[in-house]
């Protein structure tokens, strides 16, 4: 089995992903819901068959069980595997990798990669990992694919954690900007990491056989609030970050201008 980077999975195996989307990340509800809202919005009606590839501890599994799906978890951190069997007790979760999945051929109609192109810095791996979702999908099926934008590193460290004028700080930034390839690992920054532009992100999912529905941006302007958290809490306030989301989506200017995107396409 093809291995995970050892600084990727120090990193993960903090257990700090757990809370990630449940507030341990400033704009990580407005992740969560807006990823769950555009999954729904192509997923068919329930039972579906959904394979979670780097599904972590269990958040997206948790919540398709709870919509009646059965889903397959894989992660290559025995921590996450374990926290997801906690957290979806009704999902079968099984450490693997994104590369070299055990599922048969055409055996799944939707499969979740909302992790592993993070953290495949190469290309090769990339197409590698996207190629394996296709071939596990039956004919027709969604892949929902998620990848870091080239600028969120930038946006982030700028804006809501102010964190940009420091020198070691800038220098990553710059490099990722340049090359894709983020080197956190450093004073409570992300790690390693490839971060996509747009149109890359496109390039690969259909360089790897896929039909293209669209490249979403997640969280739109709303990741760059500083007070996103206490604004979350008011339902007019939440209702109007998720609406400025929706807003800019698929608009070709603002795509980058995001935190995360997400490629939505067919097998």
């Amino acid at each position: 089995m093809a291995t995970l980077d050892p600084v990727i999975r120090e990193y993960y195996e903090r257990g700090g992903e757990a809370a990630r989307l449940s507030g341990g990340f400033p704009s990580g509800r407005l992740e969560l819901a807006r990823t769950q809202e555009l999954v729904a919005r192509y997923l068919g009606p329930a039972p579906q068959t959904v394979l979670d590839v780097g599904g972590g501890p269990g958040i997206y599994a948790a919540w398709l069980v709870s919509l009646g799906h059965t889903v397959d978890l894989v992660d290559p951190v025995v921590l996450h595997v374990a926290q997801a069997r906690a957290a979806a007790p009704g999902a079968s979760c099984e450490v693997g990798d994104a590369r070299a999945l055990t599922q048969a051929d055409d055996s799944v109609d939707a499969v979740l990669l909302l992790g592993p192109l993070y953290h495949l810095v190469d290309r090769a791996d990339r197409l590698l990992a996207l190629r394996e979702a296709r071939r596990v999908l039956r004919p027709g099926g969604w892949v929902f694919a998620a990848a870091i934008s080239r600028f969120a590193g930038l946006f982030d460290l700028l804006v809501p954690q102010d964190r940009l004028h420091q020198p070691e700080i800038l220098v990553a930034v710059e490099e990722a900007i340049e090359t894709g390839v983020f080197h956190g690992n450093q004073d409570g920054l992300f790690t390693t990491a490839y971060f996509h532009r747009p149109g890359d992100l496109a390039d690969e999912v259909a360089d790897a056989g896929f039909a293209l529905e669209h490249v979403f941006n997640i969280e739109g302007p709303g990741f760059l609030v500083p007070d996103l958290e206490v604004r979350w809490q008011d339902p007019s306030r939440r209702d109007v970050l998720l609406h400025a989301a929706r807003m800019v989506e698929t608009e070709p200017t603002l795509l980058g201008a995001s935190s995360h995107l997400l490629a939505v396409a067919r097998a």
